[in-house]
């Protein structure tokens, strides 16, 4: 991403091998880059974004809509599933099966390559990053969470934490941490583009002790293993960039990324990530 930044205009490109999006403040500085740049390489002006690296794009008087509707045809014809019935959830609520249960795939490699293709649809599927209930092999917890600038997601994880968490609120407490990294890049990323935020950001965790570590700026002996998220946290929290609160589980949104759900609450959840349907207006 490049930045062009006057006292009275801001140009943004951001370039991914040859495909470029360019965007700006001034409509008359807009053409006038496209044509210095044409003069040095040789482009095609598709006019206004409507698809980029596969995402499809879609701009109306409510907000810009981002979907993978041909890429997912593509993926469903590809792996012969075209006439396959939907299904509410991603996952079943229930534990899933050991690694060691179970008879072994005909074409691993084929598997693989399908969930890869599926990895790169939770670009702007946020409901689906998350497909396992628990690792019953592993025992690691799982961290999500889901960043938003005012009312839009803008980053979302799910992913299995790298070491065994001895507790509740060690697994919660490196998923603050890891939401604090993600927001300090986020803070960064703003800044660049001239945004600057003047309020800290707000991390919602449904584990007290967890929400309890973060405030207390004494550092006790029962945290010396996670004692680099614990001082990282506590940094930002002491520097008023990050305030953790306690919200309930019932209210947790986070709780999509980490755990089976039923129907109901599952698509709650997934209204409040703002997921909708490509047809909705």
């Amino acid at each position: 991403m490049f930045v062009r930044q006057s006292t009275s205009s801001m140009l943004v490109l951001l370039l991914y091998v040859d495909d470029i999006i360019l965007t700006g403040s001034d409509p008359v500085e807009l053409p006038s880059f496209v044509d210095a740049l044409s003069s040095r390489f040789a482009m095609k002006d598709l006019g206004d974004l409507h698809f980029f690296l596969g995402i499809e794009a879609r701009r109306d008087s409510s907000g810009l809509f981002l979907s993978q509707t041909h890429y997912t045809a593509t993926l469903l014809q590809r792996f012969d599933m075209l006439g396959a019935n939907s299904d509410s959830t991603p996952m079943a609520s229930t534990p899933q099966p050991s690694l060691h249960h179970g008879d072994l795939l005909p074409d691993p490699a084929e598997y693989r390559s399908m969930v890869g293709a599926l990895q790169y649809l939770t670009m702007t599927r946020p409901d689906i990053a998350y497909s396992v209930t628990g690792c019953p092999d592993s025992r690691r917890s799982t961290s999500g969470y889901a960043l938003f600038l005012g009312s839009n997601v803008v980053t979302w994880s799910a992913k299995k934490q790298p070491t065994v968490s001895r507790s509740s609120a060690e697994s919660e407490y490196r998923s603050v941490a890891y939401v604090v990294a993600e927001s300090y890049w986020l803070r960064q990323l703003l800044r660049d583009l001239g945004v600057f935020l003047h309020r800290p950001v707000i991390v919602y965790c449904d584990n007290v002790s967890a929400t309890y570590l973060a405030a207390n700026l004494v550092f006790h002996a029962r945290t010396k293993h996670i004692e680099i998220d614990f001082h990282f946290v506590r940094e930002n929290v002491a520097s008023g960039d990050i305030v953790v609160r306690y919200v309930s589980t019932s209210d947790q949104l986070a709780d999509i990324f980490t755990k089976g759900l039923s129907r109901l609450k599952f698509h709650q959840l997934k209204a409040n990530l703002s997921v909708v349907s490509p047809h909705s207006d």
